[in-house]
């Protein structure tokens, strides 16, 4: 289940996540209060979409090269806004050529008081994201196995903020890390938000990760999924999905607004879905 960012940079994954993302931070603006966004595998940072990764698969065309000229009606194009300016501003020429991946996305959207962790096991990754933020004193590049930050690292002394834990799927057995590491990080930091992807490849693989997310007992998961296509049993990937715990209260509706539009713009086949369901506590505190 290879998902190694560099060859997908900017795809219909890579579009879902990333508006998620962006709602996410935007709520945590609200409060002058500062905060702390910890990205737990933050791959290099920017992506070079003409370049050997991203150029091999072309997958940025039927992603956000779908998405970034599209004229969407003014709710969703409102919603869309921030995360698209982003796209566009590090394309100051107009020409696709580079895409955000989620740290660099998460520093545009920093206030003064706001810090960025960072992390990426990668040894050449986490050099190339050094180098994005070298001289950024609100982000701190450090390379780590993300999964033992969500132990050491947690709380974050701002006492708020997210948790963005987006593993590339090369090995078996994320499913399980993805719950274990959210046991583990929700007991020290119980209210911050976390925001985990995964990619639906195997709909009972999917099916088992949440039940398992039931089980632990922690409330406020919201998961959404977007699914391009009719599941098959070939090993490609089909959807994209997000669970998210102590979702800002505004998410849900945001998500019912942005899919319906990002479904017809992104799916390969007319009967693809997305869905937004609570796994555990529809009530969630404003």
């Amino acid at each position: 289940m290879n998902y190694r960012h560099a060859y997908h940079a900017g795809n219909f994954a890579d579009v879902v996540k990333h508006i998620i993302l962006t709602r996410i931070v935007l709520y945590l603006q609200r409060k002058e209060q500062a905060f702390r966004v910890m990205d737990t595998h933050a791959g290099i940072g920017r992506y070079d979409l003409m370049g050997t990764e991203a150029g091999k698969t072309g997958e940025w065309v039927t992603g956000i090269g779908r998405v970034i000229d599209t004229k969407f009606d003014a709710p969703v194009a409102e919603l869309l806004a921030p995360y698209l300016d982003i796209v566009r501003t590090e394309n100051a020429d107009g020409q696709m050529r580079h895409y955000p991946g989620s740290p660099l996305i998460i520093r545009h959207l920093l206030r003064k008081q706001d810090r960025l962790s960072a992390l990426e096991l990668h040894p050449h990754d986490a050099k190339l994201l050094a180098e994005v933020f070298e001289g950024d004193f609100q982000t701190r590049v450090t390379p780590l196995d993300g999964w033992l930050a969500l132990g050491a690292h947690l709380p974050p002394k701002e006492k708020r903020g997210l948790v963005l834990i987006d593993p590339p799927f090369e090995i078996g057995g994320e499913f399980d890390r993805m719950v274990d590491g959210l046991v583990r990080a929700h007991k020290r930091f119980s209210g911050g938000t976390f925001a985990l992807w995964y990619p639906v490849k195997d709909l009972q693989q999917v099916k088992r990760f949440t039940n398992m997310l039931a089980d632990t007992g922690i409330p406020k998961i919201l998961q959404t999924e977007l699914m391009i296509r009719t599941p098959s049993p070939e090993p490609r990937l089909d959807g994209t999905g997000m669970i998210i715990v102590n979702p800002p209260f505004t998410l849900e509706a945001e998500l019912r607004t942005i899919l319906p539009a990002l479904s017809k713009i992104l799916s390969d086949q007319p009967n693809a879905r997305f869905r937004v369901d609570w796994v555990r506590g529809e009530q969630v505190d404003a």
